[in-house]
């Protein structure tokens, strides 16, 4: 197979990675018990009448429960909460049996605040809200995180908690792959987790898996976590062979669709089932906002790297399709820009706004393309949204809650967006120096050929 890109020290293949270092860290073990762990919020259904939960316990938990009462500043609801019995499946990982416990509560009532809890009837989790969508397209404001990846406990979880402290009544978040590093490693889950704690229970995830969500087989196959179905509650609506990971769901007037972007790259055939989904999807579209979610990116970031395969088949329906936002992963930099270059005017796009955004530790070397309007290296960043019928609101913040990006997206009736640059309320600088490592392993044709593109891409946004 032949590698895409290389740094010193690292082979980046066709779809998916070799193993590679972290920061050296001792890591802690997640042994399961008889209480629930590793809780979070999903969907199956409607997201204004139904609520999916997931768990994990032990092997001797083999019959599981949820109650769930509509929430009630008295602790007097307890006696009277309904019970709904789980579905429960036995997963083998690492020699270990543990069972993951799912709920689907259904028959809710919508923009509601709930409160539930899951056990076996004697070993319980604490109670938790979360609050039903909206019948109507009420606004919805959301989190967003590129790849955690990486020493995910350590420094990833500064990105969540952040997060959650910028936005805590989020509707939804947002992960665009790459949640750990390596697919199968409990441990790299058990941290994923921590980092997050109580938020996964009270904000609903919608995950798309990245490269790092699979692993190879003993034929060399490329297959998807073992874990990663067992523990996500999410809609299986997509195409066949790519349940929970191709999907999509419609919440309050946006349409957020979930790509399988790594299987696409890995199999032409998987590429091609997923654009005639998404065609067909788009084309009976409702909704008067459009999201659509995958790892790999359209337009890269990170220097030598180009999915052009996957752009060039899934461009075009974006843009038929006039879908507002693309939201990826994968290149460990930041860049937000459109397909249209510099020179022309930017302020009406002719197809989604894209963005690449990384939230955990690991960095790669900056590309500095034509299509980026912001860029950033070494940078780890959230990002938040706001969604009403006619506006759509982006900030994009680093780890220390500094506001890095912004822009509001404009819809008129016709559906026609207009994109308003925010850059007056951001008083950071670009940040586009290389990675520290990375500066240090560069030979010297390497860094002279960075530093050329690093003063042409300033020149060009006149950057002083």
């Amino acid at each position: 197979m032949r590698p895409l890109f290389t740094l010193p020290g690292i082979l980046l293949l066709t779809g998916i990675l070799a193993p590679e270092p972290s920061f050296s860290q001792e890591h802690k073990s997640y042994p399961a018990s008889k209480f629930p762990d590793r809780i979070i919020l999903g969907y199956k259904g409607a997201p204004h009448t139904s609520q999916a939960i997931n768990w994990r316990t032990d092997s001797t938990v083999s019959k599981a429960v949820a109650a769930i009462h509509e929430a009630d500043p008295s602790p007097d609801f307890q006696k009277s909460a309904r019970f709904v019995e789980a579905k429960s499946q036995r997963v083998e990982i690492e020699g270990k049996t543990v069972q993951y416990h799912e709920v689907d509560f259904k028959d809710l009532k919508p923009a509601t605040q709930y409160v539930y809890r899951v056990g076996d009837g004697t070993h319980w989790s604490e109670w938790i809200h979360f609050k039903t969508a909206a019948a109507s397209n009420e606004p919805v404001s959301f989190l967003y995180f590129g790849d955690a990846q990486n020493d995910v406990l350590s420094l990833w979880s500064r990105a969540v908690r952040g997060a959650y402290s910028t936005l805590p009544k989020a509707n939804l978040i947002i992960h665009a792959g790459d949640l750990i590093n390596r697919a199968n490693n409990d441990y790299e889950w058990g941290e994923w987790f921590e980092a997050a704690g109580w938020i996964n229970g009270m904000i609903p995830s919608l995950s798309s898996p990245g490269n790092h969500e699979y692993f190879r087989d003993e034929q060399n196959k490329g297959k998807l976590s073992h874990h990663w179905r067992p523990q996500f509650a999410l809609p299986e609506n997509g195409p066949e062979g790519l349940s929970e990971t191709t999907y999509y769901t419609d919440y309050q007037g946006i349409r957020f669709v979930s790509l399988n972007s790594q299987e696409a790259i890995s199999d032409e055939a998987t590429l091609e089932k997923q654009a005639k989904w998404l065609e067909d999807l788009l084309a009976q579209n409702p909704n008067r906002w459009t999201i659509v979610i995958h790892h790999h990116p359209i337009y890269s970031t990170a220097a030598g790297r180009d999915n052009s395969k996957w752009r060039d088949r899934m461009e075009p329906l974006y843009k038929k399709h006039h879908v507002d936002m693309v939201l990826q992963g994968h290149d460990h930099t930041y860049a937000r820009g459109i397909n249209m270059p510099l020179g022309q005017s930017r302020k009406k796009p002719d197809g989604p706004i894209y963005v690449v955004s990384v939230s955990g530790p690991k960095m790669y070397e900056l590309g500095l393309e034509d299509w980026m309007d912001r860029a950033a290296s070494n940078t780890q960043l959230y990002q938040v949204l706001n969604v009403d019928e006619n506006k759509l609101s982006y900030k994009a913040y680093t780890v220390n809650g500094d506001v890095y990006d912004a822009f509001d997206l404009l819809k008129d009736k016709k559906g026609s967006n207009t994109l308003v640059e925010l850059f007056g309320s951001v008083k950071m600088k670009e940040r586009l120096t290389l990675p520290e490592d990375l500066e240090k392993k560069f030979k010297g044709a390497e860094l002279k050929e960075y530093n050329e593109r690093f003063q042409k891409y300033k020149q060009r946004k006149g950057i002083k």
